[in-house]
């Protein structure tokens, strides 16, 4: 057991080896961590300090680096723009040069013009002989298919008219064995029905009969019409079924539902319309008019005497909406228009960059081969000067040739000079 202390109150404890050395290890706990915490402190400042440091050198550093580098770059601006004005100065002289070298060439390609033009006016004149007996020829032999084209053109005319005539006795035949519609086939009774009314109720209209069988069938009549600035407002397929038409075969009208539905969709008509004398006890039918829409879009069927009514009341139902029909197709051809300007205007710019980039391309080459023409002049003037040289030397040789040179250290020659000098006198 020790005892302790305290120095607040002066109380003395007893406490045992195990509190003694918690109350030792607490005192030295505390005095651990404010020594650590000091320490800590200081080396905050001393890191920091350093950091400050270097940032001082280093911004002395790029100061200088940049003091330096502006400097190289001054003597390289002034080192590039002499070399560039004196390659300038080349360059130019160098073009002098080439102008004068052009406008010699350009005197000899005039003359060599001149040449080849007469050349040319003699083949022209040849070439002229031949085209003109061409010509003759070819005229001769026209005239000789035309001749054909006319005997092929008048029997293709009379095979027509023999058909139309073959075509003409069937449709009359026909008629006449009908014994409805007062001696008339159904669809003759609808087509004078709507001539009947073409000029004054229907100028715009058109209603013939549907030719086009590409898709494998065809319906019987077509009825469009069109606003006076030819915005098209309705249009009606229309089948026509009479009891004559299938005698064998007693159908119903609704057989016939899904394939006028089919040919209403295949030529973009927006109404079907089965005209039919089927089904003559059949009170639905012959009450007026069927909408069967409930099985087949925008489809009627009617009896013969409600054909020009039911025309009517489509067509007044469709004029409510012509107005929009007209806008829609004005929008429609504005931005066709936008469309087509773009359209233009980017195959303009392709256009225009090929063409600019063949010039430059041609321009090119024609310098390239100037250059070359230089070249070749200058070898052709080096080896005229060196000959010019040669000559030279070959004359001063000969001006320096005399007999006494040649006769020397030869005493035949010498003798022989000395004999004829000797007879000339």
């Amino acid at each position: 057991m020790q005892e302790i202390k305290c120095p607040n109150c002066g109380k003395v404890f007893s406490v045992d080896e195990a509190g003694y050395a918690a109350i030792l290890k607490q005192v030295h706990d505390k005095e651990f961590e404010k020594e650590l915490s000091r320490r800590e402190q200081a080396l905050n400042e001393e890191k920091q300090n350093a950091v400050e440091l270097a940032v001082t050198k280093a911004e002395a550093k790029k100061d200088k680096r940049i003091s330096e580098l502006e400097n190289q770059l001054e003597a390289m601006k002034d080192k590039t723009r002499s070399e560039l004005e004196l390659a300038l100065a080349e360059k130019n002289l160098q073009l002098s040069e080439k102008d004068s070298e052009i406008t010699r060439l350009k005197g000899q390609i005039e003359l060599d013009k001149s040449v080849a033009e007469s050349a040319v006016k003699d083949a022209v004149q040849s070439k002229d002989s031949e085209i003109m007996k061409l010509k003759n020829d070819l005229e001769l032999e026209q005239s000789k298919r035309q001749l054909n084209e006319k005997s092929l053109k008048e029997a293709h005319d009379a095979e027509l008219r023999r058909k139309d005539e073959e075509i003409a006795y069937y449709k009359d035949f026909k008629a006449r064995q009908s014994t409805k519609m007062v001696g008339e086939s159904l669809e003759q009774h609808c087509m004078i029905e709507f001539g009947r009314l073409r000029a004054t109720a229907f100028r715009n209209a058109y209603f013939e009969k549907d030719n086009d069988a590409r898709t494998g069938s065809k319906g019987d009549f077509i009825y469009r019409e069109s606003g006076e600035d030819g915005t098209e407002f309705i249009s009606i397929m229309f089948e026509m079924k009479n009891e004559m038409d299938t005698t064998a075969t007693k159908h119903r009208n609704e057989d016939f539902f899904k394939e006028l539905d089919k040919d209403r969709r295949e030529k973009g008509c927006e109404y079907a319309v089965l005209v039919t004398l089927l089904e003559a006890d059949n009170e639905l039918y012959n009450g007026g008019i069927v909408d069967v829409s409930h099985r087949y879009e925008k489809m009627y069927v009617i009896r013969p005497q409600f054909f020009i009514p039911l025309i009517t009341i489509l067509r007044n139902a469709a004029l409510n909406s012509l107005s929009y029909k007209q806008e829609l197709a004005q929008v429609r051809s504005q931005n066709v228009d936008v469309t087509n300007f773009e359209n233009s205007l980017l195959d303009f710019q392709a256009k225009f960059g090929n063409n600019y980039r063949i010039a430059s391309e041609k321009f090119q080459n024609a310098i390239d081969e100037i250059d070359k023409t230089i070249d070749h002049l200058q070898k052709v003037k080096e080896a005229l000067i060196g000959s010019d040289r040669q000559l030279r030397l070959a004359n001063d040789k000969a001006q320096d040739l005399s007999v006494k040179k040649l006769t020397r250290n030869n005493p035949t020659m010498q003798a022989k000079f000395a004999e004829l000098r000797e007879n000339k006198q």
